[in-house]
């Protein structure tokens, strides 16, 4: 599938990679045409299952899974409260669960404005997730996630993931150690992030982050009745809590699958669906990340104004769609990739990734 002259050996491709392109042997425009029509032609098949979708399924569903989240919080601090090691347990797992769901696949819907139709309630929002849920700058966030990783997409420089990469740690600390200081580093990194930013911007930011962390804090101390220092180490395990797999999955969709050079990428629909890797479903991911982050990340990329229950809805769609177009549609275990992450770690986390080029597809 990649040309012979290909600067280097591609890495880590998983069953479902593609073959040449069916339009090589036609005249350029015609080609391009045809490439274009793949994409608009997919998108109206799309479209129309979203037109016949209520909004229980367009938005109603992932709403209600956040909702739950929420409720499940008193729960979680009252639980903490108790003396009995199950119950406290239970109450670290609640709070755990609830801010998975909370803070990945709650931050995730809204950087899309995947959680209303009103552009005024999907900034709102996006403040709310992601800077008081998330610790996170909403404007860098959105910035980071859409407008250069979605709109670039493994493309060297651009959107091709590097920023997971940390090469200076050995492969089982960043695969099984370093994800566990997330809670740490985010807000860390949230301040460098706003550089640039207007000061009403940056005193946003910083209240709305200083907000969630304190009214976390608060609650464990007055509701839980936790000391001082035992609040925050209870902060700390319930926002680590999946750490480990919102590393691995960051890092599994996209490095070790073709990368394409900002001035020889292919057509959207070739760039998606060559760069991007759907993972099996998972009961417990796709509750607390979301199908758009595990099991339908294809059709997330291809569609990313989607929710995640309108990405599991027209995956079958997308799917039929690409595999009777001999287009790849690229599927491969949590298992497989966290071992081809560990014996590979060298070629895929720590040199420079390989340039892929589709023959007949540029």
């Amino acid at each position: 599938m990649q040309n012979d002259a290909e600067k280097r050996k591609d890495t880590g491709s998983p069953r479902g990679t593609a073959s040449r392109d069916g339009a090589r042997g036609k005249p350029p425009a015609d080609a391009d045409a045809e490439r274009e029509t793949l994409m608009m032609e997919l998108t109206r098949l799309v479209q129309k299952s979203v037109r016949e979708s209520s909004w229980w399924e367009r938005r109603g569903v992932d709403c209600s899974i956040l909702t739950a989240a929420f409720i499940s919080l008193p729960a979680g601090f009252l639980l903490l409260s108790s003396s009995q090691p199950l119950y406290f347990l239970s109450g670290v797992l609640i709070m755990g669960v609830a801010h998975a769901v909370i803070t990945v696949k709650g931050t995730h819907l809204a950087s899309h404005s995947a959680l209303s139709e009103s552009p005024a309630w999907a900034n709102f929002w996006a403040v709310f997730f992601i800077e008081v849920c998330g610790s996170f700058s909403a404007r860098a966030g959105v910035q980071a996630h859409v407008k250069m990783h979605h709109a670039h997409t493994n493309v060297i420089g651009l959107g091709d993931s590097s920023t997971w990469k940390i090469p200076f740690l050995p492969r089982s600390v960043y695969l099984f150690v370093a994800p566990l200081a997330v809670p740490v580093i985010t807000p860390i990194v949230a301040i460098g992030q706003l550089k640039g930013q207007s000061p009403l911007q940056i005193l946003r930011t910083v209240l709305c982050v200083c907000l969630g962390f304190f009214s976390q804090y608060y609650l464990l101390r007055c509701v839980s009745g936790l000391l001082c220092s035992s609040a925050l180490l209870v902060m700390l395990l319930c926002r680590a809590m999946f750490s480990l797999p919102y590393i691995h999955v960051n890092i599994f969709q996209h490095i070790g699958l073709p990368m394409f050079s900002a001035t020889n990428r292919p057509k959207r629909i070739y760039q998606m669906t060559h760069g991007v890797l759907n993972l099996p479903r998972n009961p417990l991911l796709d509750w607390t990340f979301g199908h758009s982050l595990i099991n339908c990340h294809v059709e997330h990329h291809l569609f990313p104004f989607l929710s995640d229950n309108m990405c599991l809805k027209v995956k079958p769609i997308v799917s039929q769609y690409l595999k009777e177009k001999k287009l790849p549609y690229q599927e491969d275990s949590y298992v497989s990739r966290l071992s081809l992450f560990f014996h590979r770690y060298q070629e895929l986390m720590v040199f420079a990734p390989p340039i892929t080029e589709l023959v007949g597809i540029q």
